[in-house]
């Protein structure tokens, strides 16, 4: 398994990164340990995780199962210096968090304590700010994306102030790294431009959705990644399953995302499948398997930190840890950019 840097942050991670946001709902804690045994051994030593999961249901039931189910396994294994350890702190309007608190100076400490208590460490690796307080245009906002209300003052305040929070957790010795999610090009300069005057911590990545049905970074965000050193998370880079050919036909396989989550997240639209449809035959006439194809073409980009892939059994983890020894041709990339362009931003 090949190895990046992230950012300028010294952190070392694996290329692939286990996903971890259906332990404790879709998959038990039974079948995430033997996850986590697999990833390693893999040579998968970079996780990702957040307060707020699982998901497919989100609840305040089971908020912060998938940190304990990590914890469990920390102190079962004793294997937590093997691995590079992410999670994320909710932001405004997330009830079951916090009652929907933003995110800020007086809200960063006791939720990092909250996380640290859960994954049973002393320590969190990469901590990252699950959204911008001032909104995003992530999860089909884009369509109706409307940035006129924001202060930019108060915001420029507000990253300053969770700035110096976040620097006396590195002080204090609970976080070594700063991450952002669902950012803007803006957001994120901004958020290095605070950080620069200030001494604070860096921005070493950003986690945004990204996948062959989503090249919403392919633009500003690319450009930006490129410029200032600030490597992409990838989420979601399977587009929900969408990109495994599952959905296709009308199927809603049992114990899938579709059959817990009807619309995919605003993902369900009427040109989705075609675009599937699309990248599936590319697979095909290559013969390539399209989720070890949809996986390696994130890990192809000029841009990428880490490409972030769930799986809900041990067999699909199996199954996608192969994309790591694939090859794409020129002739292939050509293809998958001849489909982007006939088929763009199908959700």
């Amino acid at each position: 398994m090949k190895q990046r840097e992230l950012g300028r942050s010294g952190l070392v991670v694996s290329e692939m990164c286990l996903g971890t946001m259906t332990f404790g709902t879709q998959t038990s804690e039974a079948e995430a340990h033997a996850q986590m045994d697999m990833a390693l051994d893999h040579g998968v030593q970079f996780w990702d995780c957040a307060e707020m999961y699982p998901v497919n249901p989100l609840s305040r039931e089971t908020q912060g199962d998938a940190e304990r189910i990590l914890g469990n396994w920390f102190e079962k294994t004793g294997r937590r210096g093997e691995v590079v350890l992410a999670t994320k702190h909710s932001g405004e309007g997330y009830r079951n968090v916090r009652d929907g608190a933003p995110i800020s100076s007086a809200t960063i400490p006791a939720a990092i304590e909250g996380s640290l208590a859960r994954l049973k460490t002393d320590v969190i690796d990469l901590y990252q700010f699950h959204w911008p307080n001032r909104g995003s245009y992530m999860f089909r906002k884009n369509w109706s994306y409307d940035p006129s209300g924001q202060d930019r003052a108060q915001t420029l305040a507000h990253m300053e102030e969770a700035l110096g929070a976040l620097q006396r957790e590195v002080e204090r010795g609970t976080i070594r790294a700063f991450g952002l999610s669902n950012e803007s090009a803006w957001g994120t300069c901004q958020w290095l431009a605070a950080a620069e005057r200030t001494g604070a911590p860096r921005g070493a990545s950003v986690q945004n959705e990204y996948s062959l049905l989503c090249r919403l970074y392919d633009t500003d965000m690319a450009e930006m990644s490129v410029n200032e050193d600030v490597g992409l998370l990838a989420f979601s880079p399977l587009a929900a399953g969408f990109l495994s050919g599952k959905y296709q036909g009308g199927q809603v396989p049992a114990a899938s995302r579709m059959s817990l989550v009807p619309e995919m997240g605003g993902r369900m639209t009427p040109r989705v499948l075609e675009a599937s449809a699309a990248y599936l035959a590319i697979a095909a006439r290559h013969g390539l398997d399209p989720v070890q194809m949809a996986l390696k073409w994130t890990l192809t980009r000029p841009f990428m930190g880490s490409s972030i892939f769930g799986a809900t059994t041990l067999a699909q983890l199996e199954h996608a840890l192969g994309a790591a020894d694939v090859q794409l041709s020129g002739e292939v990339l050509a293809e998958i950019d001849a489909a982007h362009k006939a088929h763009p931003m199908p959700f």
